[in-house]
């Protein structure tokens, strides 16, 4: 039997796996926007998929231990609005090192430098804040290269304790380090020679 357009936006939506966020702009190369539409609406309505805002969805996270989804992911949700809107986006330090969690900071906001607009949103009881600055670093394709760069920038030169750098080095496999230095060689050349000491004693492990 062949597929409704509702199944096939879901396959494609279960495809990202469970926390990813989206728009409908996501899916308009693919079908029409009506077909988007009722479709978003009816899997909201048939709690597969969960509206965060006007516009903007995400196929929620759920925890066995709680029995209940949990709140959208952040990152998620701030890339889902960067492509949305074309923007160019990088996480403050604060909320990089949050992620990576090197971090004991409660995040009362997820902050997001953009080459976009100032806009700030209520994600379900959490804030997340874009930033319009210019964006050295938005040249860093690789998210987790832009994550680590802010980390450490944010961290400060003076303040980088080889503690810091292991509790780093520890967040990513060997393979991945070599390609975020690969991938941050546009950073502050202080803060590349940091990813290149991490990334060439996993190398010569």
């Amino acid at each position: 039997m062949e597929k409704t357009v509702k199944n096939k936006i879901f396959s494609k939506i279960q495809g990202r796996g469970r926390g990813w966020a989206f728009t409908p702009s996501d899916f308009i190369k693919d079908f029409k926007r009506w077909e988007i539409s009722d479709s978003f609406e009816d899997l909201t309505n048939e709690n597969k998929i969960r509206r965060i805002i006007r516009g903007l969805y995400d196929y929620p996270l759920y925890s066995k231990l709680l029995k209940k989804t949990v709140a959208p992911d952040m990152k998620q949700v701030a890339n889902a609005l960067a492509r949305k809107f074309a923007w160019r986006i990088q996480p403050s330090g604060e909320t990089a090192l949050n992620y990576l969690g090197l971090s004991t900071q409660v995040m009362g906001s997820y902050i997001y430098l953009s080459d976009g607009p100032s806009k700030k949103y209520d994600i379900l009881g959490q804030t997340l804040e874009f930033k319009h600055t210019n964006l050295k670093e938005a040249t860093l394709q690789n998210k987790t290269a832009a994550i680590v760069v802010q980390a450490i920038k944010s961290t400060g030169e003076g303040n980088i304790t080889p503690e810091f750098l292991n509790k780093l080095k520890e967040k990513f496999s060997d393979k991945e380090w070599l390609k975020i230095k690969k991938d941050s060689i546009k950073a502050p050349l202080w803060v590349y020679n940091y990813i290149s000491e991490i990334a060439e004693e996993e190398e010569n492990k």
